[in-house]
């Protein structure tokens, strides 16, 4: 098995960071966490000139029709420059119509998804969900939804909702457009203040089922993969913080960066990212391949990918002392990234738990 990235992978995230070096990055994000505007509109047009939401759409439906591994390289780049776009959420939406739209779904949706004329959201939480296993309270009825998601990410920006919802398996899927009559947003104060929360009422909002449970467990599974690469490009950042302020801080006469504890946060920031790599190499291959192991290799670049991210985040924090604390400088995005990160999907506890499962399923079918 061959688990690297293709050539044409490799030239596109070579291509994506040249571009998001020039126009993200930590500057971009203070400008939107201290603007009203729910992302970077200008950014957000030249992401969509890039074609970059069109990736994953097929070619029938106006887009590119590229492969996981180019999927995968945008969501490590996007969260590496911590670029204020709602691309990532969209990804996530166009994910859900691919797996379970039928095809008047995809036909009405997918074209403007590629084309950035409608930005899209995967909604499952609701206020203390902790598991998108976890039965919502939120009903379709009859052609009418009716609950409440929050907080969702990017949802003050969307036009398109991928809704969970009650079924007699479990969570099932809805798809909403959220100019409908019955839809209401207002904005949610959330950890994460460059990519902004949205609470997201429906009352009998007109909406349409998407696939069923099975559906919702394929498509957190290939979330899962596409949102370890999220956090790989976050937590390289970071290390990168890290590392050129240890380089540069003195004290006592010396960098801090040749005192042995330091060297050893350093050293295991590199440890734990390129452990995740690895689980999020073999999830990207699950994915790309639909293999069988995929529920196993998704759960554990998940469960890694936070790990990295989350010590990351904070030893970035630590290393810089009172300074990092502070509202001005750069280090709060990080932290607040990793945390969102950490729930956007579900707990780490959620999916260590599907981890066990998938490997106690995979050592019976051995058996």
């Amino acid at each position: 098995m061959d688990f690297d990235l293709s050539d044409d992978a490799k030239t596109l995230r070579e291509a994506a960071r040249k571009f998001l070096e020039a126009e993200a990055g930590p500057k971009s994000a203070r400008a939107v966490m201290d603007a009203e505007a729910p992302h970077d509109v200008a950014l957000w047009a030249k992401v969509v000139a890039q074609g970059w939401p069109s990736a994953r759409v097929p070619e029938a439906h106006g887009g590119l029709g590229l492969g996981t591994d180019e999927a995968c390289v945008l969501a490590e780049e996007v969260g590496r420059s911590l670029a204020p776009v709602p691309l990532l959420a969209t990804m996530d939406a166009i994910e859900a119509l691919l797996i379970a739209g039928s095809e008047a779904q995809k036909a009405r949706w997918l074209p403007r998804l590629a084309a950035g004329e409608a930005i899209g959201v995967v909604a499952w939480g609701e206020g203390d969900s902790k598991s998108p296993a976890q039965m919502p309270a939120t009903r379709l009825e009859s052609g009418r939804l009716s609950g409440v998601k929050t907080p969702v990410q990017d949802g003050l920006s969307a036009t398109l909702a991928v809704v969970t919802v009650a079924s007699a398996d479990g969570p099932a899927m809805a798809i909403v457009d959220l100019a409908s009559e019955g839809v209401t947003r207002s904005p949610v104060e959330a950890l994460d203040l460059v990519r902004k929360s949205a609470r997201i009422g429906f009352d009998s909002a007109p909406a349409e089922p998407l696939g069923d449970a099975a559906d919702w467990v394929r498509l957190t599974e290939r979330l899962a993969v596409l949102h370890a690469w999220e956090a790989l490009g976050t937590a390289g950042a970071a290390m990168e913080m890290a590392l050129a302020y240890a380089k540069d801080r003195q004290a006592f006469g010396l960098r801090i960066g040749r005192y042995q504890a330091v060297k050893h946060r350093l050293a295991d920031m590199y440890i734990k990212g390129e452990l995740a790599r690895a689980h999020a190499m073999h999830g990207c291959w699950a994915w790309g391949t639909d293999a069988s192991e995929l529920a196993q290799a998704a759960a554990a670049a998940r469960v890694a990918s936070l790990e990295a991210l989350s010590f990351t985040a904070e030893e970035t924090l630590q290393l810089h002392g009172g300074i990092g604390f502070t509202w001005e400088h750069d280090c709060q995005f990080f932290y607040r990234r990793a945390r969102a990160v950490s729930a956007a999907l579900g707990s780490r506890a959620h999916w260590a738990d599907r981890l066990v499962r998938a490997l106690e399923q995979r050592n019976r079918a051995a058996a």
